[in-house]
């Protein structure tokens, strides 16, 4: 399978810490793959020198055989691969179909000058972006709050419609930072189920961090284990709920019995 994202010897230093610690990892497409491990492990350090909010201080990340390190967040965005955060950022007194039309922005073509003067074909373009901006707000069970403000929707409809937000962005690569956080049973199984509909109709492929065992185990193709930064493990995850190594830095002998 063709790998959409693969890092080399991946590395991250804040200081005497070092935060990722040499990580190799191929993504092949159409996969869901986890990133799991203790807080503290470095797995959102990981996700930051992906999408270019951090510079790596050593290794390299290719993203469909090309190399992305040294390029800003928005030049990786337009090369196809969105993110979500572990804390969502919605844009609380702008409405849902607000929230998605700025995850559309960065694919926009008219500039300042076809924006004063409404040119018929910013005029078309916006057009274009509202009507595909409608189709992510039904894709994600959103249509009908389309004009609610972010702020004023259930914490579980926030978490999907900042989805449908990077989803506009057109991703061939999607990243979820704790997408299940802060959910009831019911809306981590309405999420679990959603990502997995994601990857089946979209074609995407997906990389997630996630803590929720349960999920990480249902829905992953693939699993990578970190621990203070450093890859401890990796394949399937009955592959990597058996690891005694896993087991002791992360799972504990609890957790691997609730999985199963």
């Amino acid at each position: 399978m063709t790998a959409v994202l693969e890092t080399r010897d991946l590395t991250k230093r804040f200081g005497g810490l070092t935060a990722v610690n040499h990580v190799d990892l191929v993504v092949p497409e159409r996969v869901i793959a986890s990133v799991i491990g203790p807080n503290g492990a470095g797995k959102t350090t990981f996700f930051n020198c992906i999408t270019g909010f951090y510079t790596p201080d050593e290794g390299t990340v290719l993203f469909m055989g090309e190399p992305i390190v040294n390029l800003a967040p928005d030049q990786i965005a337009k090369l196809g691969i969105a993110r979500t955060y572990q804390n969502i950022r919605l844009f609380g007194a702008m409405t849902a179909i607000e929230n998605v039309l700025v995850g559309h922005h960065p694919r926009m073509k008219s500039g300042v000058i076809g924006a004063i003067f409404r040119t018929p074909g910013t005029v078309m373009e916006e057009r274009q972006a509202h009507r595909r901006a409608m189709e992510l707000l039904e894709l994600v069970d959103l249509r009908d709050e389309a004009n609610t403000l972010a702020s004023n929707l259930p914490y579980g409809a926030q978490r999907r419609l900042e989805i449908a937000r990077a989803l506009a962005n057109e991703p061939r690569l999607l990243l979820l930072d704790e997408p299940t956080a802060g959910m009831n049973p019911n809306e981590t199984a309405e999420m679990t189920e959603f990502i997995v509909r994601l990857r089946n109709q979209l074609g995407l492929t997906i990389l997630l961090i996630e803590h929720d065992m349960r999920v990480v185990m249902r829905i992953s193709d693939q699993v990578t284990v970190l621990d203070y930064g450093t890859k401890i493990a990796e394949g399937t995850p009955a592959e990597v709920q058996k690891n005694e190594r896993v087991i002791q830095a992360y799972l504990g002998a609890a957790a691997v019995g609730e999985v199963n």
